[in-house]
């Protein structure tokens, strides 16, 4: 029933909502994979979900991603401005090069931490998952994947506080 009913609406509403995010993001081409992200959570999702409920749960599930890209986004710029040491953007490869080296550095310091807080470190920088959902996936509890990620994230800016 729950599949049926974010299919129907999803075949329904797939255009609309493509059209709010985008107008969103300015058009981005991150628009697709955002109204895609939207109804993979809905389909994982364990809330109950009714006719009645699911739109405002998918308007709500799209703010949600839409901050979340926007927060990436300045995070990535900032480490770019740092890495650069100016905003010019006249050097984009210089950057992307910058870019590249801190993801290195960022990896190596990863390997000096024990392979479980490795593991959930990386689920949430690279995946963009929180804590809940790192638990929910791993099959372990929260706090103990909350403890994990802050032993690696204080390994990770100790190691890192000898390159700045």
């Amino acid at each position: 029933m729950k599949v049926y009913l974010i299919e129907t609406y999803y075949i329904e509403h797939r255009d609309e909502l493509l059209a709010y995010v985008s107008s969103r993001l300015g058009g981005s081409v991150e628009s697709e994979d955002i109204v895609q992200n939207i109804f993979v959570r809905l389909l994982t999702t364990d809330k109950m979900i009714t006719l009645v409920t699911l739109p405002a749960l998918v308007y709500t599930i799209a703010r949600n991603l839409i901050t979340d890209y926007y927060r990436r986004r300045n995070t990535y710029e900032e480490f770019e401005h740092f890495i650069k040491g100016s905003s010019e953007e006249d050097d984009l490869m210089e950057s992307v090069i910058s870019a590249r080296e801190l993801t290195e550095l960022l990896e190596r310091s990863l390997a000096r931490v024990p392979e479980n807080c490795r593991e959930v470190y990386r689920l949430h920088i690279y995946g963009g998952m929180k804590v809940s959902e790192i638990s929910q996936t791993l099959g372990e509890g929260y706090k103990s994947v909350e403890h994990r990620l802050g032993y690696a994230r204080k390994a990770v800016r100790q190691y890192l506080r000898k390159y700045a």
